[in-house]
């Protein structure tokens, strides 16, 4: 039995609390954001011949937008900007909310 199947559900909660109560309660969690720029498959052999200087080709095409994740579920889709010499992302598409749900529902 997991730990989720003990606890109360979302409308026993949204019941004893106002929504906005809902959100001050969600507001100071944490949540570990990430942006990815591409992904590739290499063999062990090909992992391994990798060093200083090497080339990993990416399966996306240099002006693709990348993909921002909130704790591992895909939330937005943005570019990348200077900051004051740092790297940031402009958020350009925000991924339906159905779309998010979705990605958390398959991770539990």
């Amino acid at each position: 039995m997991s730990d989720m199947t003990e606890a109360p559900s979302m409308s026993a909660v949204a019941g004893a609390m106002s929504m906005g109560d809902n959100m001050d309660l969600l507001a100071g969690i944490s949540l570990r954001i990430s942006v990815e720029v591409g992904s590739a498959s290499l063999t062990l052999s090909e992992l391994l011949r990798l060093g200083e200087g090497s080339v990993v080709e990416l399966d996306r095409q240099a002006n693709d937008f990348l993909d921002i994740f909130a704790n591992g579920t895909l939330i937005a889709r943005g570019e990348i900007v200077d900051v004051d010499g740092r790297y940031g992302i402009r958020v350009v598409d925000v991924v339906a909310a159905d779309r998010r749900l979705a990605g958390l529902e398959r991770r539990s």
